[in-house]
């Protein structure tokens, strides 16, 4: 057993609202808590940072529109990038249970993440036109895959290994340092000392390398063996749906979290109002506003989620309903193209979206019985990604009558989500 130094002791200490009860963990992980702690929060980061700067809301959608690519590959991926992320997952969670220590697939996940990120950078810098916006859709979908066994396993791995009541303030802290280094970007997108595509493609490319470090970082956890699980074949796992009627519970929860997905879909649309498909400038405003969000909220988000998941996502359903309103007043009044003025919107949407994450993320977990945490999640997923599948076909369509009428539609859904979140039982105590 390897110990850990003060620094560690003294950082977990210094980040954790309650370090001294042991959360639910063995007294072996227990001990190494406060290291473990430490080295999710630097794996975290760093698959943060790559989130951030291959952004397909925003970056991704930038690039295809730089190389040419025509709007309806451009449409793909976004839905491509959130609903390749969760459908796999029932798929991976039988053999991701059959591993004794789920770290090696979150960490394998992670390296395969920055080999695709590096592949979509290779692709900018040699492809053109639709060739290359296709052969960037699927290299996005392979990094969504690798990121649906990243996610599948890591909820697992976090149980394990920190404490119930500090798992907020280890995602929420990691959430920020990754936001922190995606602002960096956006200010050099601002200043732009480089050709606007060459700092894009280098990110991309950059976010890639850190992937792969914060593979290499995760493999370092200390995480006890466990019996292997039962791998489910393909039709157990689909049998695994039926928890959604006997627990009415994990229903009403996947009922609000697909109703509360506009926050993730709506903001291309957003680009379309603010006619920034083609303003280059307002590229590095947009992703500053979605840093300063993600940095905001997830520390708000992290620490309020301990206490009451449940309220994170109402209060995340309000705040995105309100923020696709204010969209279409802007749009209503005709200042959405004044500069700035969607940057806005999109500020108060994306702290919308983080608390929806972070809310989900941390609900779930809580709520879940302990052995079944796996099939909840995976369940869940499933349903969630087919909705974002069928939301984002659906969006694609109400937007040929004006992107105002997928903002509208979103802006709806996100209320009603808010008040179907507002009949779920209090888990987090």
């Amino acid at each position: 057993m390897s110990h850990h130094s003060d620094f560690e002791d003294q950082l977990f200490e210094r980040l954790v609202e309650d370090p001294t009860s042991d959360g639910g963990l063995s007294d072996a992980q227990s001990q190494v808590e406060p290291r473990n702690f430490l080295r999710h929060i630097m794996s975290l980061a760093a698959s943060k940072l790559g989130d951030g700067l291959v952004d397909a809301k925003l970056v991704l959608s930038w690039l295809l529109t730089h190389l040419g690519a025509g709007a309806g590959v451009i449409g793909l991926l976004v839905p491509v990038r959130e609903a390749g992320s969760l459908l796999p997952q029932l798929f991976t969670a039988g053999a991701i249970g059959a591993l004794p220590r789920r770290k090696w697939a979150w960490a394998v996940g992670s390296v395969v993440q920055g080999l695709a990120a590096l592949t979509i950078a290779a692709i900018a810098l040699t492809m053109q036109g639709a060739a290359a916006g296709v052969a960037i859709v699927a290299a996005l979908a392979v990094l969504a895959l690798a990121r649906s066994v990243c996610s599948a396993s890591y909820k697992d791995v976090l149980g394990k290994t920190v404490g119930k009541s500090r798992r907020g303030a280890a995602t929420g802290f990691a959430s920020s340092v990754g936001a922190a280094g995606v602002i960096v970007f956006a200010g050099l997108l601002l200043w732009q000392p480089l050709d606007r595509a060459v700092l894009v493609i280098g990110a991309v490319a950059l976010a890639g390398v850190v992937w792969i470090a914060a593979g290499a970082v995760f493999a370092t956890l200390d995480e006890e063996a466990q019996p292997r699980e039962e791998v489910l074949s393909l039709s157990q796992s689909l049998v695994q749906l039926r928890l959604v009627r006997e627990d009415g519970q994990l229903a009403r929860f996947i009922v609000a979290r697909s109703l509360l997905v506009g926050s993730a879909l709506a903001p291309p649309y957003l680009l379309v109002l603010a006619a920034a498909g083609e303003g280059d400038q307002q590229l590095g405003l947009l992703v500053l506003a979605s840093a300063l969000a993600s940095l905001l909220s997830s520390w708000v988000w992290g620490r309020m989620s301990d206490r009451s998941a449940r309220r994170v996502l109402i209060w995340s359903g309000v705040a995105g309903a309100v923020a696709l309103a204010l969209a279409l007043v802007l749009a209503a009044m005709g200042l959405a193209q004044a500069t700035g003025a969607i940057a806005v919107v999109l500020f108060g949407l994306m702290i919308a979206y983080h608390g929806v994450r972070q809310g989900r993320t941390t609900y779930l977990v809580d709520m879940a019985p302990e052995d079944q945490r796996a099939a909840y999640t995976a369940v869940s997923n499933l349903v969630v990604g087919i909705v974002l599948l069928v939301a984002g076909a659906a969006s694609a369509g109400l937007a040929v009558l004006g992107a105002a009428w997928a903002v509208a539609a979103f802006a709806v859904a996100s209320a009603i989500g808010a008040w179907v979140a507002w009949g779920l039982d209090e888990v987090s105590e």
